[in-house]
């Protein structure tokens, strides 16, 4: 039988993605205020450019608290550190190294994770941000610099989709072409929740990686073995994309990532400590090609 506290806990847990959507609603007026003192009419009246006016506003202020909260393991997993879903002592797969694609960084809020990961040895050859929102490039650029990763990290100012035979910076800052099977990691932390065609463009992630290459991932996911749950969380995602700059909610990531291609080893987890009633489940782990 349900206890009373476990009821007021499910309770919580159910009523905490409208307690998110609030929040991100609050940064709508101070918004709408700072277009119309920029004098930025045009945004304020193109519903698609106020949403991501607005998103933009309350991620400078989620993200680096999302960053701080999650850094730990994020650390642990990028130094190999973590299987099942949990954080252990001992490095149980290889840590990032080599050639990097960094999905998605947008702002940058976890660009400090690789100096953080380099300092402590990581052999990190070269970063590749692949991030195609330019409003996000001044940012990401500061972040990089406060970093101390310049002659590491390169922007790629492209989609998924014109990844091949984009120039980027090679050895000795040679122009050179990426090219499949020329990666060594894939890196991608709660953005593949917002990329069009995700089977599509993961599939094609996949095709960048070597032989013997790793995915390390961090990302939200579709409720799974749960029906109520589902379909409440479908329910939640029919306003979540609206308010969270297009995230969805109910990608089922876990097995677009398993049905990317064949992988030697698969080590991707919900962390333990998420319960059932959670409407906003990740997974943690590793991919090896």
């Amino acid at each position: 039988m349900t206890s009373q506290s476990e009821i007021i806990e499910i309770f919580w847990s159910l009523l905490g993605p409208w307690q998110y959507l609030y929040i991100v609603l609050t940064f709508l007026p101070n918004t709408i205020l700072r277009l119309l003192k920029a004098g930025n009419i045009k945004s304020l009246f193109s519903w698609s450019l106020l949403k991501h006016a607005w998103f933009s506003a309350f991620w400078k202020v989620a993200g680096p608290r999302i960053r701080q909260r999650n850094g730990p393991r994020i650390t642990a997993l990028l130094n190999g550190r973590v299987t099942n879903a949990r954080v252990v002592d001992d490095q149980v797969t290889p840590g990032v190294g080599g050639v990097v694609l960094d999905i998605g960084p947008g702002s940058g809020s976890w660009v400090d994770v690789y100096a953080e990961v380099r300092d402590g040895g990581a052999s990190i050859q070269k970063i590749y941000g692949v991030e195609p929102g330019f409003e996000a490039h001044g940012q990401l650029s500061k972040s990089i610099r406060e970093a101390g990763l310049e002659d590491l990290y390169e922007i790629l100012p492209v989609g998924v989709d014109a990844l091949e035979g984009v120039k980027v910076k090679g050895d000795h800052y040679r122009d050179q072409q990426l090219r499949k099977e020329s990666v060594d990691c894939i890196v991608s932390f709660l953005c593949l929740c917002s990329i069009p065609e995700p089977e599509k463009n993961i599939a094609e992630l996949y095709s960048y990686l070597k032989k013997g290459g790793r995915w390390y991932v961090f990302e939200h996911v579709r409720i799974q073995g749960n029906r109520p749950m589902q379909l409440y969380q479908a329910f939640v995602n029919i306003f979540w994309p609206h308010f969270v700059g297009g995230c969805q909610l109910c990608k089922d990531t876990g097995r677009y990532l398993r049905e990317a291609g064949p992988w030697e080893t698969i080590d991707i987890a919900q962390p333990p400590e998420e319960v059932w009633h959670q409407t906003v489940p990740h997974i943690l782990g590793t991919l090896t090609k």
